[in-house]
C-alpha cells in the first residue's frame, strides 16, 4: 500500500471511530437527561416500587435475539472517579415461562480470562412488576433483584444492596425508545437516592440473523 493510501486508510478509521464515539456520547447524554424517579420508602425504610399502568409481560419482547454491546464502565465506584474502561461483549436473550420471563447471557473477556454473566427477568402478572436477577462467573450467586417497570419505553428497576461494606441503592435503567439500539445503564446511590453515580453503560446493536 502506498504512503498516500496509508494516510487515506488511517484518516478513514480515525473519522470512523470518532463518529462512533460521538454517537455514543450523544446517546449517553440523551440517556442521562432522563430523570431517575424519586425513591419512596415505607415506615420500615423499605423501598416502595409501584408498577406503571401500562406495564406488561411484553415489555422486553424487543430484546429477543443476539446483540453486540459496547460497554463503558467506571473504573472505581463511589470514589469520585472519572476514568472509564471500554470493552466489547455479546448477549443473547430468549423468552421463558410462556413469555412471563426471559434469560440472557453476557459474554466478555477480561485480561484473557472469559467472563460470563446472566440475567433472569420475571414478570409478576398480579403486581405488574418486573424482577431482574443478575449472576456472574465471578460470584456464582444471584444479586438482590432490581424491581420496576416500563413507562413510555423507559424502565427503572431498583433495589438496595451493599457495596464495599456500604449500604447503597442501585438502579438499572433500560432506555428502549430506540428498540434497534437500546441502552442499559446502572447507577449507585449512597444517600438514599438524593444523588446518583452512573457507573456502567451498555450500547446495544442487533446482530442480524444468518
Amino acid at each position: 500500500m502506498t504512503k498516500c493510501n496509508n494516510e487515506v486508510f488511517k484518516n478513514y478509521f480515525i473519522t470512523y471511530y470518532f463518529s462512533i464515539g460521538q454517537a455514543q456520547n450523544n446517546i449517553m447524554t440523551k440517556n442521562q437527561n432522563l430523570e431517575i424517579p424519586k425513591l419512596t420508602f415505607d415506615i420500615n425504610g423499605e423501598l416502595i416500587v409501584t408498577a406503571s399502568p401500562n406495564s406488561s409481560k411484553h415489555d422486553f419482547d424487543f430484546y429477543q435475539g443476539k446483540w453486540k454491546l459496547s460497554n463503558k464502565k467506571l473504573k472505581t465506584r463511589l470514589n469520585n472517579c472519572n476514568e472509564w474502561t471500554e470493552f466489547e461483549s455479546t448477549q443473547e436473550m430468549y423468552l421463558i415461562l410462556n413469555g412471563l420471563g426471559n434469560v440472557d447471557n453476557f459474554l466478555a473477556t477480561f485480561d484473557g480470562v472469559p467472563f460470563e454473566g446472566m440475567t433472569v427477568r420475571l414478570f409478576n402478572p398480579k403486581t405488574k412488576l418486573w424482577s431482574l436477577y443478575w449472576a456472574d462467573s465471578n460470584e456464582g450467586k444471584f444479586d438482590p433483584p432490581v424491581v420496576g417497570s416500563f413507562e413510555n419505553n423507559v424502565a427503572h428497576f431498583f433495589t438496595k444492596d451493599t457495596f464495599n461494606d456500604k449500604k447503597v441503592h442501585v438502579v438499572f435503567r433500560w432506555d428502549a425508545r430506540d428498540k434497534d439500539n437500546p441502552v442499559w445503564s446502572q447507577a449507585f446511590s449512597d444517600d438514599s437516592g438524593k444523588t446518583w453515580e452512573w457507573n456502567w453503560y451498555m450500547y446495544f446493536s442487533k446482530i442480524a440473523k444468518n
